[in-house]
């Protein structure tokens, strides 16, 4: 079967929720969990030009109390915040923000990290009549112990949003 006949097979597969499938209070546990390696550390405090030793020299964060590599908190946010995308803003929409980012404790080489995210707020969008606004509330956490925890809005394309004209 060449390409052509491929693409003319192909049908579109929706990816994540429409506004419509959010109510306040809706959890989710986001199936997936990410082990964040000393590799994924170093190697991201290097991109991003994040020179804490304590990130990439394990003398030195043992020098300041650590048992090892601390992991860089942005990776540590980043990754909780990826492990809520498909569940929460897959479908697309304009990231509007996060607000009360906490950490809670530094995360070691090697921690598991898993997230959850609950529904904290919904409303129209005034603006943009194809799309609503949501905020959740989504905390990481290494087993059962907090580690972060921040509320993030997006715009959410609502579920008739091609049929309008």
């Amino acid at each position: 079967m060449d390409a052509s006949t491929l693409r003319a097979r192909a049908r579109p597969w929706p990816k994540g929720h429409t506004f419509e499938d959010f109510t306040v209070g809706d959890r989710f546990e986001h199936h997936w969990g990410r082990t964040l390696t000393e590799s994924d550390t170093v190697t991201f405090s290097a991109l991003t030009l994040s020179y804490n030793p304590a990130h990439f020299n394990a003398e030195y964060a043992r020098g300041q109390g650590h048992q090892g590599l601390v992991v860089n908190p942005m990776l540590v946010f980043l990754t909780v915040f990826g492990l809520s995308v498909q569940d929460l803003s897959e479908a697309g929409g304009a990231f509007l923000g996060v607000n009360a980012l906490t950490f809670h404790r530094p995360v070691a080489v090697g921690e598991t990290l898993t997230a959850a995210s609950t529904v904290t707020a919904i409303r129209e969008s005034k603006s943009r009549p194809t799309q609503g606004i949501v905020t959740w509330h989504t905390e990481g956490r290494s087993g059962a112990e907090l580690i972060i925890d921040f509320e993030r809005t997006n715009l959410i394309r609502k579920r008739d949003a091609e049929e309008r004209p």
